[in-house]
């Protein structure tokens, strides 16, 4: 599914996010956290009545990764926070199909930048739990997919959806905290067999499962 309306806000979010830690870096209001991330994919697909393949079948394998985000305060309780790791390599798997399954269809590349607006709910004390939205830029590269005896497959070169944030930090000593957070985004592709064109849209809507640490600047 491609969502193209959604790149304009989402340049202008990490614009706007960038000018304003432009004009307030000396105030050190940051938070800098290492991540373990486990990526948990819906694997949510539609049927390809020509192949076999029923609702669902296409999987993308769930992994376990590292991120690394960066955190702006503007107040005490707003923040904005952009959440990043490398270009990650997933397998792609369709379940049941003419013939027959699991069948291993190749793999493909994303990198899925999450900017997020956060509101902390208790700032300044040990424990602060926060809640977070915003906007997710997956880019998809290297696809090398196809359907033996059938024909290549290719995916969109990207997917913009909404992401929505939870968690908390706990402070363990001064500047430095425990973190836990679990991150929901949308992620979609159209799927295209060659000579045919689209077969089946993929929702991959993945779940994001981390714990880490971080580092706080400043006196926040």
């Amino acid at each position: 599914m491609k969502m193209r309306s959604f790149a304009p806000l989402a340049l202008a979010a990490l614009g706007a996010s960038l000018a304003a830690t432009a004009a307030r870096a000396d105030d050190e209001p940051w938070e800098v956290r290492l991540r373990a991330v486990y990526l948990d994919m819906a694997n949510k697909s539609d049927a390809i009545p020509s192949l076999d393949v029923p609702s669902d079948a296409i999987h993308v394998n769930s992994k376990a990764l590292p991120d690394v985000d960066f955190e702006y305060y503007f107040t005490p309780n707003w923040s904005t926070e952009l959440i990043l790791t490398y270009p990650q390599s997933q397998t792609v798997t369709v379940e049941h199909s003419a013939l027959g399954g699991p069948t291993d269809i190749g793999t493909f590349k994303h990198l899925p930048p999450i900017l997020t607006a956060k509101y902390d709910f208790l700032p300044g004390k040990d424990f602060q739990p926060y809640v977070g939205v915003g906007v997710n830029l997956t880019l998809i590269s290297n696809a090398d997919l196809a359907v033996p005896t059938v024909g290549r497959l290719t995916l969109d070169k990207s997917s913009v959806g909404p992401a929505l944030q939870a968690g908390f930090d706990y402070k363990v000593a001064s500047q430095w905290y425990l973190n836990a957070d679990v991150k929901w985004t949308k992620i979609a592709s159209d799927v295209d067999l060659s000579g045919v064109g689209k077969v089946s849209t993929v929702h991959l809507d993945p779940f994001l499962f981390g714990v880490g640490i971080g580092y706080r600047f400043g006196s926040r």
